[in-house]
Formats: C-alpha cells, structure tokens, sequence
C-alpha cells in the first residue's frame, strides 16, 4: 500500500517504508508544480527513485517516492552553499570546510586514491535508428556522455567542472531561490580531472570500460567521486546521461534539455524509462566500438583527446549503476554479452532479469536498511545469480549514500549555520556514517570488483570481512 501525506522533511524521512509515498511540503516548499529546484520542493519525477521494495512477498514494481526535498532536494541544496578550500590542485582536495579565497567559496570532491592522473572528454550521441521516445516530435534520440580516463600529461591543461555553465547557473539560481539565500560567491566542484588531456594505455596497453548509469532523474556528475577513482586506477569510465528522464541535460553549445517526466509517473512509465535506458546503454557501446576503431561519434566532430581511440580494451567491459543504473546494468547485461560483470548500488530490480537472472559476475551493495530481507525483487534475483555473487551491506547509510553528496553535505554543516530541522533532514537523507567512510568503502569496494572480473586480479577484499573496513556487512 502506498501513502501520500504531507510532512516536515525530517518526519518524511523517518516515516518513509519501502513502497510508500510520501509528498513532503516543508516551510520552504516552492509553490511550483515542475521546477529544475532541488531543494524543498514537491513530490516529482526528479525526485522519483526506483531503489527498495515492500517487504511483502509478492513481487511488483515499486519506488520510494520520497519529495525532492529529501532525496535529490537536500542532495542539491547541500552541494550549492557549503564553503570549502579554494581552487586546491588535483590530489589535495580536502572534505571539510576551511574557508574562502578572494570572496569566494569553493566545494570540493575527495581526491581520487588512484595513481593515475587523469583526463575528461564529453561527447554528443546521437542514434538516428531510434526516435527519442520521450518528446512528440519526430527526432533522433540525441545523448550526452563523458569519457573518463588516465592521461598522460596534466601540466597545462584545466581541471573540468564538476557541471557545465548552463546547467550550473541554472542549478545554482533554483538553489539560491529554495535556500532563500545568494549564491553568487559560491562555486560548485571542479572535478581532478583535466578536460581534454592526453590519453594514457592505446594499443596493447589499452584499458577496461566500466559504463556508468545514474539514479532515475539523476544526472550522470552525480557520481563523479566513484567513477574518478576509477579512472584513477586505470578503468576508462563511461557515464551517460538519459536525456528528457535525467533531471537536466546540457548539450554543445549551451542548450538544456530538461527532464520532462510526469509529476506522478506511472509503473508503466517506469518500466519504459528501463527500457529505453537499456537501449541507450547499447547504442552507447556500438558508438565506443566506432571511437576505438579511429571514428569520431561525436555529432559536432569535435576534436577527441590524443590517444583516446585505441585506448579502450571493450573485450573487458563492466557496468555499475545506482538506483534504477544499478538495474539498467542488470538488464543490460541479460541482453548484451559484451557487458561481463555488474553492480548494482542500492536499487531494486525490477527488469526482466530478476526473474532469468544473469550467468556473469554481479555484485549487490544495499544501505543499512536495504536488502534481501525487505526487497522481494532481491530476493528473487539472488538465486537466479548463476555466476560469481555477492552481497554487501553498508551500515548507517542511506540511498543518497551512493552518490558525490556525503562529502559536500558534509561541508555544508561545518560551513553554514543550519536549522536542526534541515540538520535532521541531511542525516536521514545520507545516513550517519561519516562521508570519507563512506566513500572509501565504496571505492574499495568497486575497485576491488572490476580488478578481480576484468583484470583478474585479486586482492581477496572480496572474500570477507575486512577490518580495513567494518562498515561493510556481507550478507550471506
């Protein structure tokens, strides 16, 4: 049974089942029924996460309808205003707030643990077989993704943005209208990245691909921190956005596209998004198989960093995803072989392949309260795992855990005073373990996966418990 009631942001969260929803209308709502505000805002598809299930036995499609003011709401509004070290050079960045330079203030990511330095490109698909299935107009489906890699030289090059301009402005104006408060000494992330740098590993030294698909409505910068250290250890990382379901899409030239989900989107609208998302997922794939050969894919042609083609291996390809992205990668793996070992972070499956199951590596990473035990779709999928499995808990955490916004919530409180309602509302959105444990576990934890299924290498995290790291349960 599902619930829809109106609530404080802390009660919302702390009320909130697997299956209910609930419409949260804080004293800091907007009145606007379709905004690009994440902070203190409505029940909508920006908001929408498809990731836990009701604890019933019988299996059906649910989502935790939690508002924008508590999932992707305080995951934004925290990332807007919290204050931190200015522009510190790749590697140095720190997650406390420390202060500001030249009136301004800067947030920051946690530095990638990898040796690697490391390079960032964007490209513009675009899939002319496909009409894009979210618009009335007769257009090809059109996608953005960002290539994530090790590089060979940094010096020179400029660190890439955490957002592009105009979505930038337009997240941090939305903030700044929520939070009642100016923005505009404040600057969002540069990732350690350096745009367009030189590619590292072509030829016989090329590297894995992990592809990556965010939450529903989710934007794919909001994982940065995971798919950095990634790239830091020698993955080529793919993140793709899902443009008209993601929250906001900036193409060449400063044109937005902003999602255009219903308000209440329906199970059928749900399943249509995993769909079109595997598809995405696919034609992703072909256009990198194109990219390696020595073709540009990218719709303006424009210049690709040196070394790129030719330094991706896509015979050891894996996927990792949160929430829905973690079952896209399911589904995407039960149809396409070229996809050899997946994870899922803390979403439900609620595809097709939960019932055929998968005969490739997959790995289950849930929050504190998130598991086989109050997700029949879990339940149901574990068994049907015929290949290497394995299901890890992370204590004290929550959804938005899996995401970059630990870390800049974490600054927010050390940099602003904050009302004990939105304090209380932060903690049950991210959960209670503290962000650098969170991310470290995370990290080691998905690194240790894609080293032992693409590389095979094996550091034997995988194979119990680890003192190193007692914030992660395996779940037998």
């Amino acid at each position: 049974m599902r619930h829809e009631s109106s609530l404080t942001v802390a009660n919302a969260v702390r009320m909130a089942r697997p299956g209910d929803c609930v419409r949260v209308v804080p004293d800091l709502a907007l009145r606007s029924a379709r905004s690009l505000s994440f902070a203190f805002q409505r029940c909508q598809p920006q908001a929408m996460i498809s990731d836990t299930n009701s604890s019933k036995a019988k299996r059906r499609p649910v989502r935790l309808r939690v508002a924008a003011a508590v999932a992707v709401g305080l995951v934004c509004a925290a990332a807007a205003v919290a204050v931190a070290n200015g522009d510190a050079p790749a590697g140095k960045t720190a997650l406390t707030a420390s202060g500001s330079q030249n009136g301004r203030v800067q947030l920051t990511l946690p530095e990638p643990t990898g040796p690697r330095q490391i390079g960032t490109t964007s490209l513009h698909l675009v899939d002319h077989s496909r009409k894009d299935p979210w618009v009335s107009r007769s257009s090809p489906r059109e996608l953005m993704i960002s290539v994530w890699y090790p590089a060979t030289r940094t010096h020179g090059e400029r660190r890439a943005p955490w957002l592009p301009p105009k979505s930038a402005a337009l997240y941090k104006k939305q903030t700044s209208q929520n939070l009642r408060t100016s923005l505009d000494n404040v600057d969002l992330p540069l990732t350690h990245a350096y745009q367009d740098a030189p590619a590292a590993g072509s030829g016989p030294r090329s590297r894995p691909v992990v592809l990556f698909s965010p939450a529903f409505a989710g934007v794919r910068q909001f994982n940065t921190a995971l798919v950095e250290d990634l790239a830091s250890r020698g993955y080529v990382v793919v993140t793709i956005d899902h443009t008209y379901e993601a929250s906001f899409v900036e193409f060449p030239g400063g044109r937005l596209e902003l999602g255009k989900q219903p308000s209440k989107p329906s199970d059928e609208v749900h399943a249509k998004s995993l769909k079109v998302r595997q598809a995405d997922t696919r034609f992703v794939l072909n256009e990198l198989t194109k990219l390696n050969a020595g073709k540009n894919p990218d719709a303006e042609h424009r210049t690709l960093p040196r070394g790129l083609q030719g330094a991706l291996n896509l015979s050891k390809t894996g996927m990792f995803g949160h929430s829905v992205g973690g079952d896209t990668a399911a589904e995407v793996m039960a149809e396409d072989r070229r996809v050899r070992a997946g994870v899922d972070l803390d979403g439900s499956i609620n595809g097709p392949a939960a019932a055929t199951g998968l005969d490739r590596p997959f790995m289950l990473m849930g929050n504190a309260t998130h598991g086989r035990d109050n997700d029949p779709t879990w339940k149901e999928f574990w068994p049907n795992l015929r290949g290497w499995r394995l299901d890890l808990r992370l204590s004290d955490s929550a959804h938005q855990t899996y995401t970059d916004m630990p870390p800049l919530v974490q600054q927010l409180k050390k940099a602003v005073p904050l009302s004990p309602e939105v304090v209380e509302g932060l903690n049950s959105t991210y959960g209670t373990i503290p962000a650098d444990r969170a991310i470290a576990a995370q990290r080691a934890y998905l690194d240790a996966f894609f080293d032992l299924h693409l590389r095979h290498r094996d550091g034997h995290l995988l194979s119990g418990p680890s003192p190193k790291f007692p914030e992660i349960t395996f779940v037998p």
